[in-house]
C-alpha cells in the first residue's frame, strides 16, 4: 500500500493546540489577507480534531472504497432531492478560519442526499449483512504496520495495541482549551456499539447518529448502501438550505437567541453544559428543526465525514466558478504533515462560541482517516 495511506497512531503525550495565524500551508501562503480579512486573532481549525491521544494504526482497505455509488440505486428512501444550482461557498464575514477563505462561486448538479446522519440502526444492518469490523474494533497487526515503517522502529507497548477510539470526558472545572487532552481520551473498548466505552451501549438507541465510525468505516458503508460519501462541496451546499451567504443552515439569526436550533454546548465548554437544548451529548435524529431542503442536523449534534482531502489552501488556488468540485487530490495538513485527513463538517454537540463554533454553514475540521470520535458520524449522497 502506498507510503502516504499509512496512519501513524502512536500513543503520545499531547501537545496543545496552539497554531497561530502566522502557521503557512503547504505553498507558503495564508488566507490572513485574503479578501482583506483580518484572522490575526484566530487560531487554527486543528484545535478541535488534532494532536489528540495516538496509537499505532495501519490504514487498510483503501483501494476498495469506490468514490462513485453503485449504479441503478432503486430506492431513495429517507433521502432529499437538492436541485441543480450555484452558490458562493466558503466565509464571506469575519468569523470564519484561514481554510474557509476566499468565498467563491460554484455551481452544482443536483444530486439526493440522506435527511439525517446514519443511524446506529442502519449501521447495524450493514454489520449484520456484511460481518463488517470498524477500526475502532481490530486490534492493531504490528507485523503489518512495521511494513511500512522505517526499519528499526521499536514495537510499541502492547496496551498501545489494542482496539480502541477517542472518547469525551468533560473535566471537573476549568482547563486549558487547548489541551484537548483534558476532555478527550484514547479508550480501549469504545467503538460505535460502545461510543462512550465497554460500558456504555446503544441499546434503544437506534435513532441516534452513529458514531465512532472512522472515514474507512463511513465509506464501506455508503459503498454497502450504494451511495457515496457526500463532497465538501455538496454538503455545504445541502447545509445551506436553498439560503444564499447566511451564517447558519436556518439564517443569520444567533444560536442563542430564539428557539432553540440545534444540539450544541451551552455553558462554558468543556466542564459546565447547561443542556438547555435537551440534550447532553447526542440527540436522536430529526431532534431539531430541518433546514430549508427538509434536512436535519446539518448545525450540530455530530460532525460529519466528507469525501474530500484536507489542504488548507486548497480555496485559493481555484480560479473563477468551479462545477461539482471534489477538493484537493491529496491532503496537507501543516500541524502534522504525515498524517493524511479529510474534511468534517456541521459541528457537533460539544461546539460553543467560545471553542469552534463548527455549527457555522462553512466551518470544517479535519481528522485523520482511520479516527473514530464520539461526536462524529456521517451521511450519504446519491445521483
Amino acid at each position: 500500500m502506498k507510503r502516504e495511506l499509512l496512519y501513524l497512531f502512536l500513543m503520545l503525550a499531547i501537545t496543545a493546540c496552539n497554531q497561530k495565524s502566522d502557521k503557512k500551508g503547504s505553498a507558503g501562503v495564508t488566507a490572513d489577507t485574503v479578501a482583506g480579512v483580518d484572522h490575526s486573532t484566530h487560531t487554527d481549525s486543528a484545535c478541535c480534531n488534532s494532536n489528540l491521544p495516538k496509537r499505532y494504526g495501519a490504514v487498510t482497505g483503501i483501494e476498495t472504497l469506490s468514490g462513485e455509488e453503485k449504479a441503478g440505486l432503486t430506492s431513495h428512501q429517507g433521502m432529499k432531492f437538492i436541485p441543480a444550482g450555484s452558490f458562493r461557498m466558503g466565509a464571506a464575514d469575519k468569523e470564519g478560519r484561514r481554510d474557509e477563505y476566499p468565498a467563491h462561486e460554484v455551481k452544482m448538479d443536483g444530486f439526493w442526499i440522506d435527511e439525517t446522519e446514519v443511524t446506529n440502526a442502519e449501521f447495524a444492518a450493514f454489520v449484520k449483512a456484511t460481518g463488517y469490523l470498524t477500526q475502532a474494533e481490530q486490534k492493531p497487526d504490528w507485523e503489518e504496520i512495521k511494513k511500512q515503517l522505517p526499519p528499526g522502529t521499536p514495537k510499541p507497548a502492547e496496551e498501545q495495541l489494542q482496539p480502541a477510539s477517542l472518547t469525551f470526558s468533560p473535566p471537573k472545572g476549568r482547563v486549558d482549551i487547548n489541551d484537548v487532552s483534558q476532555w478527550w481520551s484514547w479508550t480501549p473498548g469504545a467503538s460505535w456499539k460502545h461510543p462512550q466505552g465497554p460500558e456504555s451501549n446503544i441499546n434503544g438507541k437506534g435513532n441516534l447518529p452513529v458514531t465512532q465510525v472512522s472515514w474507512i468505516d463511513a465509506a464501506a458503508y455508503a459503498k454497502w448502501a450504494g451511495k457515496r460519501l457526500p463532497t465538501e462541496a455538496e454538503w455545504e451546499y445541502a447545509a445551506r438550505g436553498g439560503l444564499r451567504e447566511k451564517k447558519y443552515p436556518w439564517g443569520d439569526e444567533d444560536l442563542a437567541a430564539g428557539k432553540v436550533k440545534a444540539n450544541t454546548w451551552q455553558g462554558e465548554f468543556p466542564y459546565s453544559d447547561k443542556k438547555t437544548d435537551g440534550y447532553g451529548t447526542v440527540a436522536p435524529v430529526k431532534s431539531f428543526p430541518a433546514n430549508g431542503y427538509g434536512l436535519y442536523d446539518m448545525a450540530g449534534n455530530v460532525w460529519e465525514w466528507t469525501a474530500d482531502w484536507y489542504r488548507e489552501d486548497y480555496y485559493q488556488g481555484l480560479k473563477g466558478q468551479t462545477v461539482n468540485p471534489k477538493g484537493p487530490k491529496d491532503s496537507y495538513d501543516a500541524a502534522e504533515p504525515g498524517i493524511p485527513k479529510k474534511i468534517i463538517r456541521g459541528g457537533s454537540f460539544m461546539c460553543h462560541s467560545s471553542y469552534c463554533k463548527g455549527y457555522r454553514v462553512t466551518s470544517k475540521m479535519k481528522s485523520s482517516m482511520d479516527t473514530g470520535l464520539e461526536n462524529t458520524g456521517f451521511r450519504c449522497v446519491s445521483k
